[in-house]
């Protein structure tokens, strides 16, 4: 995460989002105040603007170039003593109105995701060049914006959503409302695009979209039209995604596992997933691998994407496990999140890790009790829990906030402003991006 006024692994405080600077008077180097005495007769030096030759002149011309730092962002600004005040200069809009193509994709592509898409209503150049291939083709080689995260409600059937920066460090709307209204349940997000699912009548329906764009399509319907749990994978070298709709029972009959293939723009039929009791409805999709926690058999079950069939992982989950959440993180990193502990004056949140060798749950982190009373104040509250990147967040329903924890530098942080707008409120990560294609 950058820029981490509010992260400590003590302290819980909001973020600040005001930008104001630090004023000072006259510093030395070390930060220390500078105090200028008067003249002295003895061998003292000599700090007097009026002193003799060779002494230090101490004149706002001639003050040292003081750096600093606004609270939240990154950038240092320089402010001088003595600074002249220049008016402002007139823009000459023939000329800024003729900025050639390549010059004005290099200067959008400096601008953040959010405030890109804030600029489409300037004017019908700006508007037109976000849908423009080659903006989108230079968009595509740049480094990603860093981890969001999205929340969506309903307000009277019409869709909301909000992202926060976690860099920005700053909440942004974007419309939804080009969404169908059958389109209630997230299911996730992945390079750029987010997939939604709903009942449009008795018929169950898929759908993917790109929220800075605007564009979205349904998907075709699958084989067996049952509502299904579902995750999306999204392949940024080919330009691809898949959407994966795990086994299930239905009636008296087990369903097979179908993934629908972007490129093929169809489901195809895979194995039916052996396991007949899933503990949980929480999947994470780590090194083309999709797990799932099952009672019956106990432990993991793992789906190979390229092959297409289910493996059993017999690992144990913890003792007292009350909730568990899976998590993805980098790499092959598997996280398990749960409470630990019967009674409410007894619990705690825990984070453990697969050794994929030993086939054991490792423990890596604890919740500190003060972040854990403040979220759940009861013990059967509920919570969600999503992960990306090696970043866990967690969220309640009932509090309405939500805390991240950075996996790699062992930091717990609130996350400002309101996580849950809404008691039904859903959250994912998302990775903003304009290049991100629905087909």
């Amino acid at each position: 995460m950058v820029g981490s006024p509010g992260e400590s692994s003590e302290s819980g405080s909001i973020v600040s989002n005001s930008h104001s600077l630090k004023n000072g008077g006259l510093h030395d180097d070390d930060g220390c105040p500078r105090q200028v005495s008067p003249i002295r007769i003895s061998g003292s030096r000599n700090t007097s603007p009026i002193g003799c030759v060779g002494s230090r002149n101490t004149s706002p011309s001639r003050q040292k170039v003081i750096k600093t730092k606004p609270r939240g962002l990154d950038e240092e600004t320089v402010a001088t003593f003595g600074k002249v005040v220049h008016p402002d200069v007139q823009m000459e809009d023939n000329i800024w109105a003729m900025l050639p193509e390549d010059l004005l994709n290099e200067i959008l592509l400096r601008v953040p995701p959010f405030m890109i898409f804030r600029l489409r209503s300037v004017c019908k150049r700006w508007n037109s060049i976000l849908q423009d291939s080659c903006f989108l083709k230079f968009h595509s080689q740049v480094p990603s914006h860093g981890p969001c995260l999205l929340t969506f409600w309903k307000n009277l059937q019409t869709p909301q959503c909000s992202v926060f920066s976690l860099p920005l460090k700053a909440w942004y709307r974007i419309p939804f409302t080009f969404l169908p209204q059958w389109a209630f349940w997230l299911v996730g997000s992945s390079g750029g695009l987010v997939c939604f699912s709903g009942l449009d009548g008795l018929t169950f329906k898929t759908l993917v979209c790109n929220p800075l764009t605007q564009t979205w399509r349904t998907l075709p319907g699958m084989h067996y039209n049952q509502q299904r749990q579902l995750i999306m994978v999204v392949d940024r070298i080919d330009r691809s995604f898949k959407v994966i709709a795990t086994g299930d029972i239905f009636g008296d009959r087990s369903l097979p596992t179908e993934v629908y293939d972007s490129k093929l723009d169809r489901w195809s039929l895979h194995q039916i997933m052996p396991a007949v009791n899933l503990c949980s409805s929480k999947m994470a999709y780590c090194d083309s691998r999709l797990y799932l926690e099952t009672l019956s058999p106990l432990g993991l079950m793992m789906y190979r994407l390229d092959p297409g069939y289910w493996e059993h992982i017999p690992a144990r989950f913890p003792r007292s496990l009350l909730d568990g959440y899976l998590v993805a993180g980098t790499q092959k990193r598997l996280f398990l999140v749960g409470r630990i502990g019967l009674y409410s004056t007894l619990q705690s949140m825990r984070i453990w890790e697969l050794d994929h060798a030993k086939i054991t749950w490792v423990e890596i982190s604890r919740m500190p009790p003060k972040y854990f009373r403040a979220l759940l104040r009861l013990s059967a509250e509920r919570f969600e829990c999503v992960g990306q990147d090696n970043l866990i967040c967690f969220t309640s329903w009932n509090q309405g906030k939500g805390l991240l924890y950075d996996v790699d530098k062992k930091v717990w942080s609130w996350i400002p402003g309101c996580a849950l707008q809404s008691y039904n409120s859903q959250v994912c990560f998302y990775e903003p991006r304009f290049d991100a294609s629905i087909y």
